[in-house]
């Protein structure tokens, strides 16, 4: 069973299948002596597949967290991330049937493109296939020159530009839409893994099912 969200908005049909591409930039170089070595590098940005299915019936095997909507109000969605033209969170979550959670995906993305297909095998749905790519921030360094007046040398210092503010964790979280545990544990205590504790901490059997609305107890 999986729960699928793109920028918070959860999809109601997640994809059957889902590739994920990690690259790397690895060089093969070929010694005069030593034959070929590899030079090894940092891994490239991940690529993302899938297709999902947007429906224009209601289906019962779709999830519709906040009621049912046709297709047309996801490809709004899209075009919007498209057209935003900026980094979006993409998380995955795989669970057993007893809604218990086996791991997930959860990353920064961009939207590289995507295809709206409608089949008459279909019926009124629609097939969109998307490719995502991984989003690593990124930022500039200042370099300020400053004078030596006694010898005459001129020295440079690389300032990095950071966020040195710090974050308290609050003691209550009120559930918007398009929340998962996971990811409120991820972004009120820095760790999506500690969900489970927001769990216990509220009597929660089931971490899966929360409500728009509901507050939660973070400490």
């Amino acid at each position: 069973m999986y729960n699928f969200f793109l920028d918070g908005v959860q999809f109601p049909v997640a994809p059957k299948e889902l590739i994920l591409k990690i690259n790397n930039k690895n060089e093969t170089l070929t010694l005069i002596d030593d034959g070929e070595v590899n030079l090894l590098k940092k891994a490239g940005l991940t690529e993302i597949e899938f297709e999902i299915l947007l429906p224009n019936v209601k289906y019962p095997f779709a999830v519709y967290p906040n009621g049912y909507q046709p297709a047309s109000y996801y490809l709004n969605k899209l075009e919007q991330l498209k057209v935003n033209q900026k980094p979006f969170t993409f998380i995955v979550n795989r669970m057993k049937p007893n809604g218990q959670l086996l791991f997930d995906t959860n990353m920064l993305v961009s939207l590289e493109d995507y295809e709206i297909q409608e089949d008459a095998d279909n019926g009124f749905d629609i097939i969109v296939p998307i490719r995502l790519k991984q989003y690593r921030t990124w930022g500039t360094k200042v370099l300020k020159v400053q004078s030596a007046p006694q010898t005459q040398v001129k020295s440079v210092k690389v300032e990095k530009k950071r966020d040195t503010s710090t974050k308290s964790i609050p003691k209550t979280y009120t559930v918007k839409q398009g929340d998962t545990l996971w990811a409120i544990a991820k972004k009120e205590l820095g760790d999506g893994s500690k969900y489970g504790e927001i769990a216990k901490l509220n009597n929660l059997p089931n971490p899966n099912l929360i409500r728009v609305g509901q507050v939660l107890k973070l400490g």
